[in-house]
């Protein structure tokens, strides 16, 4: 599929988001884009810390249950599309970053036997419902795998397995029961360390409810998000992938849709932008021959060093 970089006369509704695809197309040349793909797809042999998306969808997934619409029902294996989240493969270990429902299924077909940290952008099922599958890590491992989140987060995931905090699980046989620790990201949070890597989070807006982003190196990942507080913005500067949620074309009341994404990787100017957390009626390649150079739709198994 050839790209042009230029948006159809009237395919985005609002001037601002006009300018910021006229700024993205003058400054995502083809020969610009073929170098920053070039390095951001050139595998991560020989490179110690490799950044991979692990689902892409929606809360609901696609193909979502009882839909028959071209995207649910689609061939392309790029439509499919499992529960959002991430791994950083690091030299010291693996971080994922949430635990979506098919946690274990996509921890297997990238071929990731153990997982030795994890942080969390909230706690939505869709987010957060894995976590059972990194009991069998923190046995292997000897010790508890260390969850970071806010407060909030763990409030939720004691309340949701409360079976690996209740008094007496220590009678239990020793693989019954995941083993986990927490550490609390404060509410005006500041950077940590994990696994080697500098992680900062980034304030975000989810509707009314306040998230996490999370920047390593030069990527950020920001899914879950319709707001971006003004303080939080610094943390988007010189930025080499920005994985920004967007959910459809229409606008929506806790997520971005097209124009918002567009509005706001304009300002930000990654040199390469993936957008995730997509629901059925944003298709591959379709969708893909309508956004500018250096925007693309994520899709799971996306890999690239961080």
């Amino acid at each position: 599929m050839v790209k042009t970089g230029r948006p159809a006369p009237g395919r985005f509704r609002c001037s601002a988001v006009r300018l910021a695809v006229q700024r993205l197309a003058a400054t995502h040349t083809d020969a610009t884009r073929r170098i920053a793909l070039n390095r951001i797809s050139s595998g991560a042999r020989g490179l110690p810390l490799e950044f991979i998306l692990l689902g892409t969808a929606t809360s609901v997934g696609i193909p979502m249950l009882g839909c028959d619409c071209k995207v649910c029902t689609s061939e392309n294996p790029r439509n499919r599309r499992t529960r959002c989240g991430v791994v950083l493969r690091t030299e010291q270990g693996n971080l994922v970053i949430d635990t979506p429902p098919e946690l274990r299924l996509q921890l297997i077909r990238e071929r990731i036997d153990i997982v030795h940290a994890a942080v969390y952008t909230h706690s939505h099922a869709d987010h957060m419902f894995g976590l059972d599958d990194l009991r069998i890590c923190g046995h292997r491992l000897e010790r508890p795998i260390p969850l970071y989140c806010e407060e909030r987060v763990e409030r939720q995931i004691r309340t949701s397995f409360n079976y690996a905090f209740a008094d007496g699980v220590d009678q239990l046989h020793q693989f019954a029961v995941p083993r986990l620790g927490f550490e609390r990201i404060g509410p005006e949070p500041e950077p940590f360390e994990v696994l080697g890597q500098t992680i900062k989070p980034i304030r975000l807006m989810h509707g009314s409810l306040p998230v996490f982003g999370f920047r390593i190196n030069n990527v950020a990942y920001c899914t879950d998000v319709s707001q971006i507080p003004e303080a939080s913005w610094p943390l988007l500067e010189g930025l080499d992938v920005l994985v920004l949620d967007c959910l459809r074309w229409q606008p929506h009341p806790t997520h971005l849709c097209v124009d918002q994404a567009l509005e706001i990787i304009g300002r930000v100017q990654p040199r390469m932008t993936y957008l995730t957390h997509i629901s059925h009626k944003l298709e591959y390649e379709e969708t893909n021959s309508r956004l500018p150079a250096g925007v693309e739709l994520a899709y799971d198994g996306l890999r690239f060093p961080c």
